[in-house]
């Protein structure tokens, strides 16, 4: 049985980045790999998990994802991804 899906490809919101840490490439590929993600899963705890393997897989641990319509953070770090 294959897993339910989450929205149709053409459905997806375009991403709006407000802010970012990192260079046009690596944003392109992360804002990809969270378009896939919303494509495959229903749930919002899978889609974060979806992206946090993805790109701890490709660009190196340790990243934080949030995945919601509201939610409130705070973050600091201490190195440069560009």
């Amino acid at each position: 049985m294959a897993a339910p899906q989450g929205t149709h490809a053409g459905d997806v919101p375009k991403a709006v980045v407000k802010n970012v840490d990192m260079d046009a490439d690596m944003q392109q590929a992360v804002v990809e790999i969270a378009a896939d993600a919303i494509v495959k899963f229903a749930l919002e705890k899978d889609m974060a998990a979806f992206v946090k393997r993805t790109v701890d897989d490709q660009y190196g641990p340790t990243w934080h994802v949030i995945v919601g319509r509201s939610f409130g953070s705070y973050v600091t770090h201490g190195t440069s991804h560009g």
